[in-house]
């Protein structure tokens, strides 16, 4: 096995100064970094993780958390934030770890699992954030990072859901639309911040919100949200234009549309949330979250916590964008006729 001796002799430098460069210390200039990074990739040297764990007294491994939403990682919004959240931590050599509530064979606590895997950190991907148990974790003092949802006991990446929701009926109403659907996802944090930008929306335009169009669905459940439309188009007045709770939910609203014979947007308009591959398929109208940034943000952010203890629990907002394709109607000229 390739030691780090080995790589000293071949670069003609002090262990000591190769050791500092593998761990990319500041005081070793770059072009001895570079010089005894690619003879380690030359002589094919390998980190010895047991070693370094004695040595620094952490095990660079970081623990990831979904749990009790669903459909969790099958979303693409949390997969895309899990790839780009792996590829920063990944960048400063931990690797990462699934938990569960097996601890040793037996039913346990995340804390728990946390706690005999020895993590040096743990995100919290996605969660029912009031969950005793995610909470105690998040309180734990374990660094920890969470994401769309704040304690003050650790870090957060927050996607700015009720500024998101609002800006996305602006949008809608700049359109010319008045009588607006929205269909939401189960009772979360998200959802209510949603519903909140939907309503504060509507009421800078002068217009009451009907209880009839604010419906309770789930997210990523297109089934639900096909019954949901199917019975919003039979209304005597039927909304001009639907907002649903994601992209995915929006196939099954599609289904029911096409089912009674309307057309988009000539028909009824349509808008969705994420903006995943689906909606580009589709050209649906929708609210990108950003997620590359939340999952890198959340991966830094975790990192600064292992790495200093001390440091403030920072809490980012991240903005997104409204994303406009073909679903949406301007139908200002029409009500001018």
């Amino acid at each position: 096995m390739v030691s780090i001796k080995d790589i000293a002799k071949e670069c003609g430098v002090s262990a000591a100064t190769v050791s500092k460069a593998l761990n990319d210390q500041p005081d070793i200039g770059k072009a001895t970094k570079d010089l005894v990074r690619k003879t380690a990739a030359k002589l094919g040297y390998v980190v010895n993780p047991s070693a370094r764990a004695l040595k620094t007294n952490k095990t660079y491994n970081i623990g990831i958390v979904y749990s009790g939403i669903k459909p969790g990682l099958a979303h693409e919004y949390f997969s895309v934030i899990l790839e780009n959240f792996k590829n920063a931590v990944e960048a400063k050599g931990y690797d990462i770890t699934f938990v569960n509530n097996d601890v040793a064979g037996r039913k346990g606590s995340f804390l728990e699992q946390c706690k005999y895997r020895q993590f040096d950190g743990v995100a919290v991907i996605t969660a029912d954030f009031t969950d005793p148990d995610i909470k105690a974790l998040c309180e734990s003092g374990i660094p920890a990072v969470t994401i769309d949802y704040v304690y003050s006991s650790c870090s957060s990446v927050v996607s700015e859901n009720a500024k998101g929701m609002r800006d996305l009926t602006y949008y809608v109403i700049s359109k010319g639309h008045r009588n607006i659907a929205f269909i939401h996802g189960e009772d979360t944090e998200v959802t209510r911040n949603r519903i909140m930008g939907f309503t504060s929306a509507l009421r800078d335009h002068g217009l009451e919100v009907n209880e009839k169009y604010l419906l309770s669905s789930a997210y990523h459940d297109a089934d639900s949200c096909y019954l949901i439309t199917r019975s919003l188009l039979k209304e005597e007045e039927r909304p001009s234009c639907i907002m649903f709770p994601d992209d995915y939910s929006y196939m099954g609203g599609l289904r029911a549309i096409i089912e009674a014979g309307l057309n988009i947007p000539t028909d009824i308009s349509t808008v969705g949330y994420d903006d995943i591959g689906l909606a580009k398929a589709f050209r649906l109208t929708t609210y990108n979250q950003d997620s590359v940034t939340i999952g890198r943000l959340a991966g830094e952010k975790l990192i600064k916590e292992i790495e200093d203890p001390e440091s403030y629990k920072e809490h980012s907002v991240v903005i997104g964008k409204v994303v406009e394709r073909w679903t949406v109607r301007d139908i200002r000229e029409q009500k001018q006729d």
